[in-house]
């Protein structure tokens, strides 16, 4: 029989599993199964975990919490702060998204997603220079994000403004 640590390190991996299938209903069953294996305070993967779940779940309050936890833990600091920011934007605490987009910028300036994010929520916030400027530097970082902003709604504001339609063209034409 599995000692409970590796029983414990199944059901994380089961609710990975889970999480990457679109399953949060079975990664939260699995994560309930590893904390009862150790009812104190959880580790850092199973807040994220947690906190992940929820967030596909649309449970957007007690994600933040959990993702809250999460972090005062240590988890994945990027993913903590993604997080955080995508529950803010849902539940239309779009400064607070910006700020927590702008903290996982300070802490991880190379990740083009994360720029890509702020151009998001800037162009929500109708702040297009900003939106404009942000987008600009993740498609320099990473050109095929391109591909994401056709589809992207959060740019629906900034898609007759002629600034707009020229950078996507321009990274367009040169990928």
């Amino acid at each position: 029989m599995l000692d409970r640590h590796k029983r414990h390190e199944r059901y994380l991996e089961s609710a990975r599993g889970y999480l990457m299938l679109e399953m949060p209903r079975q990664a939260i069953a699995e994560l309930k199964r590893a904390r009862e294996l150790f009812p104190g305070n959880p580790c850092g993967d199973w807040w994220l975990l947690q906190a992940e779940a929820l967030r596909m779940s649309q449970n957007y309050d007690d994600a933040l919490d959990a993702y809250r936890a999460a972090g005062e833990i240590g988890a994945d600091e990027l993913t903590m702060l993604m997080g955080i920011a995508w529950c803010y934007k849902r539940t239309d605490q779009l400064s607070r998204a910006i700020a927590a987009m702008r903290r996982a910028y300070r802490r991880h300036p190379d990740a083009a997603v994360v720029l890509y994010n702020l151009a998001c929520y800037y162009s929500l916030a109708g702040e297009k220079q900003q939106a404009l400027s942000w987008l600009a530097r993740a498609l320099r970082m990473q050109s095929d994000l391109a591909r994401l902003v056709a589809d992207e709604t959060d740019f629906d504001l900034l898609r007759d403004d002629e600034s707009f339609q020229q950078l996507v063209s321009l990274v367009g034409s040169a990928g």
